[in-house]
């Protein structure tokens, strides 16, 4: 398929503008991953039950989830590259909340407000992602994901060195990394709005390809079992990794957010070497090894010892991240001229999933501990077979001449 996207893209890779909304990106998912963090903080001060910290993440999730596409739809008519900033205020205002709160109700508030953040920020900004891409999709994509999982895996670290020993309300002093986001992305905006109108004349100048309904329905079918596959078992490392390992090994609350920080290294590595490899040897075979090849893995995690437990988290973390790129990509392609409706549809499944799968698995753990969460969860990934049925939509690209702009995308 020729190299078409709804907001167009530039003669050139735009590496400083795809490592400024990397930042952003790392920015605003750091804040976000500090509520994840803090559970057991949360769980303590609040006296919560698992069921309640489950509840938490669909508020922050669905909130995300239910947003992202339609602010994706909308931008794909009205394209707002200013929005940027309102959604990293959302998290600011988040942040500021949840610092305060002494109810599970308070807490319900400020989860509420971090998804509204990201609901605006993901959509966008991955559309300008891709008009920075110069044709190389599959690696502006990375370069935008790996911030996210970048911040994501920050997050328990910081929680660890500074929540933990100062207490909830030290979660405001984060607050400030909210207000270099702003700026950042304010700047992100101007080079977007410079930008839009060119762009859009490229991208009238070679038409999309459109594929038959028929085949967009069925592939669009596959790709949220996929979806579902993925985002299910992340939810159970995101959410209760923490509390598997306290309740397996006695370690202390510091020392199992040392192992989610090493989980959540391994995610942002992935997520940086999917795309680039997905523009070389394809989508679909990266996304095929990625979501069936963990199986093994997450099969043998419930079993093994203390420091096998983090060599295999940190290879689940690592294959499993290096389909998402590929995912967002190949549905991009699938639809095109939709860039933001399918991204925010898919970074919105991400959030909306995650937060399901939490409130699910936080009640079957009230019922069956969390050892045996981890026992279920381990079959998720053989849901992977199901790429086998994913179409080879075009064929990888070549490397890309010169003036970038004639490189072929892949699938």
């Amino acid at each position: 398929m020729s190299q078409t996207a709804t907001a167009g893209a530039v003669p050139r890779t735009q590496f400083p503008v795809l490592g400024a909304i990397s930042l952003s990106h790392l920015i605003n998912d750091m804040m976000q991953s500090l509520m994840l963090a803090i559970y057991p903080l949360l769980k303590g001060n609040l006296h919560l039950s698992f069921g309640q910290i489950g509840l938490i993440t669909l508020t922050y999730q669905i909130t995300a989830s239910i947003l992202q596409p339609l602010v994706g739809l909308y931008t794909d008519r009205k394209p707002r590259p200013y929005s940027l900033s309102l959604g990293m205020g959302f998290t600011f205002v988040g942040l500021l909340l949840l610092s305060r709160a002494d109810s599970f109700g308070h807490v319900l508030m400020a989860a509420s407000c971090v998804g509204m953040g990201s609901s605006i920020f993901h959509p966008e900004s991955s559309r300008v992602a891709r008009m920075a891409s110069g044709g190389r999709h599959g690696l502006a994509q990375s370069i935008f994901q790996v911030g996210g999982n970048a911040g994501t895996a920050l997050g328990p670290l910081l929680a660890a060195a500074i929540i933990v020993s100062h207490g909830q309300r030290s979660v405001a002093w984060f607050s400030a990394a909210a207000l270099v986001g702003m700026v950042l992305l304010a700047l992100v905006g101007r080079w977007a709005a410079h930008h839009l109108v060119a762009a859009r004349k490229r991208a009238a100048a070679r038409p999309a390809q459109a594929h038959p309904p028929a085949l967009v329905r069925r592939t669009m079918a596959v790709r949220l079992a996929l979806v579902f596959s993925k985002f299910f078992y992340l939810a159970s490392i995101n959410s209760y990794l923490i509390f598997f390992l306290q309740q397996r090994f006695a370690i202390s609350v510091r020392d199992a957010q040392l192992h989610l920080f090493i989980f959540l290294a391994s995610v942002a590595a992935g997520t940086l070497l999917g795309g680039p490899i997905g523009d070389r040897i394809g989508r679909k075979r990266v996304i095929w090894v990625s979501i069936l090849g963990v199986a093994p893995f997450t099969l043998a995690l419930p079993y093994a010892s203390l420091d096998m437990s983090a060599a295999l988290t940190a290879v689940i973390g690592f294959v499993l991240a290096s389909a998402f790129p590929a995912i967002v990509v190949y549905a991009q392609e699938l639809m095109p001229g939709k860039v933001g409706a399918v991204s925010g549809l898919f970074f919105g499944l991400a959030f909306g999933l995650g937060g399901i799968g939490a409130a699910a698995l936080g009640q079957l753990a009230d019922l069956i501990g969390i050892v045996g969460v981890y026992k279920v969860c381990s079959f998720l990934p053989l849901i992977g077979l199901l790429a086998a049925l994913l179409p080879d939509l075009h064929a990888p690209a070549r490397p890309a001449v010169a003036q970038g702009a004639g490189a072929q995308g892949a699938a």
